[in-house]
């Protein structure tokens, strides 16, 4: 983990409320697609967790949605701003253990950290299928970064306005695999843990100190509690406790 400054290329609005930001500076320590950021943010003491969406050697993309007033302070930076980053946090996905049917399944904000993560299973001829879900038409975003990875992803809304009408749950019937990535809120997972299949889930936690210091994140497996922030944010099907 390293404290790095990074100057914003591009801050813009993707989708309702959703923002993608745009960075440069040294991502040499990012390993894992999955991994996440905390960003350090004027004027508030903690920092805000946010998921890795993609990177170069010396770019850093990361996709967040405007949920209070950090976030919407963060929203109003300009290019050329500086932010303080700490980073890499997290263990990030074991592409290893993923298979050539694997489905990669994500829900509003956790859509991103999935990108970096089919980029690099195509690397390694595992080109994965893609679910995401969305609430509504005008959340929906990342749909053109998939498409470029030659990924056209099937997309579900919860009203009906676009898609598959229902949850991710509805959009997989349509479609075989044999393992699942997957990132998005709790509900989402609970649910997706009921499917026959094996798989890694990657867990949204509100953080204070992103690196397991403060034991504020942590969430219950077979083998005790453990920290979102620092064994996590991934955790495998069969350790979790729900």
């Amino acid at each position: 983990m390293k404290c790095e400054k990074f100057k914003i290329l591009e801050n813009k609005k993707i989708a309702k409320d959703v923002f993608l930001l745009t960075l440069r500076g040294n991502t040499d320590e990012i390993k894992n697609p999955g991994q996440f950021v905390n960003i350090s943010i004027s004027s508030f003491y903690l920092r805000r967790p946010i998921s890795i969406c993609d990177f170069e050697k010396d770019t850093l993309k990361l996709i967040y949605k405007v949920v209070g007033e950090g976030t919407l302070t963060l929203s109003q930076k300009k290019p050329e701003h500086y932010l303080d980053i700490l980073l890499p946090l997290g263990n990030g996905f074991d592409i290893d253990k993923t298979t050539k049917n694997t489905v990669l399944i994500g829900g509003g904000v956790g859509v991103p950290p999935l990108i970096n993560l089919a980029k690099n299973m195509i690397k390694i001829e595992k080109k994965p299928k893609v679910v995401i879900g969305f609430n509504t038409k005008d959340e929906i975003f990342a749909v053109d970064m998939f498409e470029n990875l030659g990924i056209h992803p099937i997309i579900s809304t919860v009203d009906g306005s676009y898609g598959v009408h229902g949850f991710v749950t509805d959009a997989l019937k349509s479609i075989d695999y044999d393992y699942l990535c997957t990132c998005g809120p709790e509900p989402m997972l609970k649910a997706l843990s009921n499917l026959d299949v094996d798989g890694q889930f990657s867990f949204e936690a509100r953080m204070a100190c992103g690196f397991g210091g403060c034991m504020g994140c942590s969430h219950e497996t077979k083998s005790g509690y453990k920290r979102i922030c620092k064994e996590g944010p991934i955790l495998f099907k069969e350790e979790i406790k729900w």
